[in-house]
């Protein structure tokens, strides 16, 4: 068996960063290594997403993640109402359809979901 089960995102703002994946998407802190500026943040799966900060260059528009949610359009309309800014809301895109918004560094986080997926 493998799976994947870690990823390591460089930030340039580790403070920005960990309170933007806590608020926005709902993650949650496995642990923190202060020394270190490290965060490893978990979704309701167990994949953890490490957030560590760099001094060196971000590379914005590089990197996407996506999450899949139970009702994309649900989550859109719920998140918007708390004022996350999407770069757009749910669509057809090349991926599939889904919507999509950015990280304080400028990673792509794209929302999608297994009916929406199917259906549209």
């Amino acid at each position: 068996m493998m799976k994947f089960d870690h990823l390591n995102l460089p930030v340039s703002n580790l403070d920005r960063s960990r309170d933007w994946y806590l608020s926005t998407l709902g993650l949650k802190v496995e642990f923190e290594i202060p020394a270190r500026r490290t965060v490893a943040l978990q979704d309701g799966e167990g994949f953890a997403i490490f957030l560590q900060e760099s001094k060196t260059a971000v590379v914005t528009g590089a990197t996407a993640l996506w999450f899949q949610v139970d009702d994309v359009d649900a989550t859109h309309d719920e998140w918007s109402r708390r004022g996350v800014v999407f770069a757009h809301g749910p669509q057809k895109a090349f991926w599939g359809y889904g919507a999509e918004l950015h990280d304080p560094d400028g990673y792509i986080v794209r929302l999608w979901d297994e009916r929406s997926m199917k259906e549209k």
